[in-house]
């Protein structure tokens, strides 16, 4: 049976014995996140990694791997072998930003099978309540008004913050002092002790803060606005037409998967994002886009990578030393 015929038997839910036994899931299953436990990365891979436990009948547990922004991570996946069992939840930086800016050993784009999409987040140009330049306009003005004295925050070099900021500050043709820190936690702290004037964090760290007006939203970094922050302008409506900054989230496993697993995953994945607890549990991250076929995800990493390379030239980013 032709493979088209066999997704279009199993979409409508038939049973072929030696065809679906090529498409079963050998547990268990372990869902490799390039973060600490607690972070958003980690978050949703718990929550979707439960849900597909059930459905496989077997076990997915999530292992975490941080170090090098994810590329630690990325780089073991790589070398696993191309079962099923060892999945990765691929971030922008482990297969966008860090093989434009470390020595990483891997290619996103040839070195992996990408399964699905799980969410992309908008980033967050926030500033404490004090501060009385909170427009993206005034906030260009003070910053031309006094080069090199206005202080942005993030989380770190190299992460999707930073380069969100680099992407303003070149598009703005400002000069400004980037304060890198190692992590949301930290960043929040110091913007709201006004250690620093404006901060881009993510949106999942930054939302709980501007929901107890600890913190104000002045922008986020998609074309459009997240459904979960419907009242706060995008840099692209703000003076910064094509100004877009995200991070995302995907699964991906080590390249060479067979056709019929990754069909069978990312159906899976599908379902599971369609779940109500889990499209809620999305969209508190101001996650969307979510779900699609593995094509559909690897052709969006080919471009990522290519548009972060870039922005990474052209903004003169190093890492640290």
């Amino acid at each position: 049976m032709q493979r088209r015929q066999f997704i279009l038997v199993a979409a409508a839910g038939l049973a072929i014995p030696s065809l679906a036994r090529a498409a079963d899931i050998a547990g268990p299953v372990r869902i490799v996140v390039g973060f600490a436990p607690g972070g958003g990365t980690d978050v949703l891979a718990r929550v979707i990694g439960q849900k597909l436990g059930g459905m496989w009948n077997t076990s997915v547990l999530v292992e975490n791997k941080p170090g090098a922004t994810g590329a630690i991570a990325a780089a073991y996946v790589a070398k696993q072998p191309p079962d099923g069992t060892t999945l990765l939840m691929a971030h922008v930086n482990s297969h966008a930003i860090a093989p434009a800016l470390l020595d990483v050993k891997y290619d996103p784009r040839t070195d992996f099978t990408p399964i699905s999409m799980v969410g992309v987040t908008p980033n967050m140009l926030t500033c404490r309540p004090e501060q009385k330049v909170r427009t993206v306009s005034d906030i260009v003005a003070l910053c031309r008004q006094k080069p090199g004295r206005i202080s942005f925050g993030s989380s770190g070099i190299g992460s999707a913050q930073h380069l969100a900021l680099e992407l303003f500050r070149m598009q703005a043709k400002i000069d400004v002092v980037h304060v890198p820190y190692k992590g949301s936690g930290p960043l929040v702290a110091d913007l709201m002790g006004g250690q620093i004037d404006y901060a881009f964090d993510t949106m999942t760290a930054a939302t709980p803060f501007i929901q107890q007006g600890k913190v104000i939203a002045i922008a986020q970094t998609r074309l459009k606005r997240a459904a979960s922050h419907p009242n706060v302008p995008t840099l692209a409506e703000s003076g910064f037409p094509g100004l877009d900054a995200a991070s995302w989230y995907g699964l991906v496993g080590p390249k060479g998967m067979p056709p019929a697993l990754v069909q069978r995953m990312n159906e899976d994945v599908n379902r599971v994002l369609a779940m109500p607890d889990v499209a809620e549990r999305l969209r508190s991250f101001g996650a969307e886009d979510s779900g699609g076929s593995s094509q559909q995800f690897g052709a969006f990493i080919a471009s990522e990578s290519s548009k972060w390379a870039k922005v990474v030239k052209d903004a003169g980013v190093k890492a640290e030393a």
